[in-house]
């Protein structure tokens, strides 16, 4: 028996289990919830089981089957993906979609960069942009919503393959009034005396309470936020000094200030999942961040640590 499933609806589907929420999924697509919850219908009658357990003010789970199905949609929507971006191509290099992920913190200063840039080349091309932390980056890349992720290098994570385009040291945020701003170079021990603002995302805060552990400190949290702007302002408001990896286009109420030590700096590149061929805006678009890489156009976006 056909069972006559669309893309659309397959969609649907796979954006309401991402975001376990139906309401979400109607708010991502912008469309009613009605029609997102006919397509997940239609897809129940289809196939004779139920994807999802609704549970009232709580949102959607997926059932064990539907866990599978979904699985299997993702990746079907991949290779949706990869064969509609080559099929848009055929006109010529300019059309297509870009889909692609940047890690939320460093999206304000990276996107315009590199995406000015691409779009003078390929005036035809859409950019489908998705931002998160580097949980969701490895999550959109496995569910399909996403060929390319610009992020920091995930470790082991088996199926994803990473290119590296450049090394993120830590540095300090320092209030202007505080005398360390008036430093070339501050200490982690100089900062563990003050209050500190953390950036309390997946993997970030472990990585910045790491460093100070390597050298017998811990910082004293005085406040954190998922979000690098609220962090850098209120370092500039005076509530504490904080630590990030990229910098900001410009400092507004604090100096970013390099730190001294040998201290673990992430590397920043373009991840994708291993044995598959990216779409050809995709490819495109590693070839430029590739070339950028070569003429130091990522220089700015760092705070160079002292020389040793």
């Amino acid at each position: 028996m056909a069972l006559n499933l669309t893309i659309k609806q397959l969609r649907y589907a796979e954006t309401a289990g991402r975001l376990g929420s139906i309401a979400a999924a109607a708010g991502e697509h912008n469309i009613s919830q009605s029609s997102i919850t006919a397509a997940i219908d239609a897809m129940e009658a289809a196939l004779g089981f139920d994807l999802f357990i609704r549970q009232p003010a709580k949102g959607i789970m997926p059932t064990p089957s539907g866990l599978e199905a979904l699985k299997m949609i993702a990746d079907i929507l991949r290779q949706h993906n990869h064969f509609e971006g080559e099929l848009e191509a055929l006109g010529g290099a300019s059309g297509g979609v870009l889909r692609v992920g940047c890690y939320v913190t460093v999206a304000p200063g990276l996107l315009p960069k590199v995406l000015g840039e691409f779009s003078s080349a390929h005036p035809e091309a859409q950019a489908d942009i998705s931002e998160g932390d580097m949980t969701a980056m490895t999550d959109l890349l496995g569910q399909g919503v996403i060929d390319i992720a610009l992020t920091y290098e995930l470790g082991s994570v088996g199926e994803i393959s990473f290119r590296p385009l450049f090394k993120a040291p830590p540095y300090a945020l320092i209030p202007d009034d505080d005398p360390l701003s008036k430093q070339a170079t501050v200490s982690l021990a100089d900062l563990a005396s003050r209050p500190f603002i953390m950036l309390d995302l997946p993997h970030t805060r472990g990585y910045f309470e790491q460093i100070f552990k390597d050298q017998g400190l811990y910082p004293k949290i005085a406040h954190s936020s998922k979000s690098s702007e609220i962090v850098r302002s209120m370092v500039a408001g005076n509530f504490g000094v904080s630590i990030l990896n990229i910098r900001h286009s410009r400092d507004t109420g604090y100096k970013s200030v390099p730190l001294t030590g040998e201290l673990l700096a992430p590397t920043f590149g373009i991840a994708s999942l291993k044995g598959v061929r990216p779409p050809l805006m995709s490819r495109l678009f590693i070839d430029q961040l590739e070339r950028l890489q070569a003429s130091g156009a990522f220089d700015d976006l760092v705070v160079a640590p002292p020389a040793s």
